[in-house]
């Protein structure tokens, strides 16, 4: 297990491969896990990174801020700290939402941004996950430790039901799920949502002139698959592929495509 101590704190990552160096970012409530096959394939060609969000996977659960701006200065560091000039960024969910930020703020990093079912407008987000960026749940969770324990106790057994409406293997999806959410603190699980929440890319996204790649599947049921009409609109020369047979999960639904979609984005573009 490789870690990097940043300022704000130890962040777990895993690297495979020889070559260019490519950044991958997971979404909310996965870990680097989510990318163990993509690293693997994508390693024969690149040096790939799948990186652990602070608070999330085998990343420092102590820090004080588990903030989508918080991540974004992480994803700094740890390019600083590991020698990585310049690199490809690909993020799901959350993670495309902190690549396209990354891209904003530090341009000159960044050579490209692949995003899969990212949320550009946080309003875009399911009405499930709307309930779980509720400020109020913080409160009661601080205040109550019955309220905390409820949910250290239930929230795996339904992730693991849940897990079937999200990806056509439902119980793969579920497994990984159950086993990054026990690794989870509540801190980290509720302010990142929160922030995801209330970001809306809108407004700056047009200053990205680098490759953009969307990937989202026709049956996202996390984030709005429009998102990706939004992303076209403010990006005109982004690439948009639309995957007709896939969840919020392309990755895991339709995995022989994405893998090529995401190379030929590398190679190519």
């Amino acid at each position: 297990m490789a870690t990097l101590v940043t300022e704000q704190g130890i962040v777990h990552y895993e690297a495979y491969g020889r070559g260019r160096p490519v950044l991958l970012l997971h979404g909310w409530l996965n870990s680097w896990a989510l990318w163990r096959n993509t690293i693997e394939i994508l390693g024969r060609e690149f040096r790939t990174y799948a990186v652990d969000f602070l608070g999330f996977g085998d990343s420092d659960t102590q820090s004080a801020n588990f903030s989508v701006t918080n991540f974004v200065s992480m994803v700094n560091q740890f390019m600083e700290r590991m020698g990585i000039v310049r690199a490809p960024l690909i993020g799901h969910s959350m993670g495309g939402t902190v690549a396209l930020s990354v891209a904003m703020r530090y341009p000159e990093k960044v050579v490209k941004v692949g995003v899969v079912g990212s949320p550009i407008q946080g309003s875009s987000l399911s009405p499930l996950l709307k309930i779980a960026a509720y400020r109020g749940w913080s409160d009661l969770a601080g205040a109550s430790p019955m309220m905390y324990d409820l949910f250290q106790k239930g929230f795996k057994p339904f992730l693991r039901g849940y897990s079937h409406l999200l990806a056509k293997d439902g119980k793969a999806l579920g497994d990984m799920l159950a086993s990054d959410a026990s690794k989870l603190s509540f801190g980290p699980f509720w302010e990142s949502i929160n922030t995801l929440r209330n970001t809306d890319l809108s407004s700056h996204l047009g200053e990205i002139t680098l490759p953009v790649l969307g990937i989202y599947g026709k049956y996202d049921n996390i984030v709005d698959p429009k998102q990706h009409k939004v992303l076209k609109a403010l990006i005109p020369a982004a690439k948009i592929n639309y995957f007709e047979k896939s969840g919020h999960f392309p990755m895991l639904d339709e995995p022989e495509r994405f893998h090529t979609c995401l190379r030929d984005f590398l190679i190519n573009s």
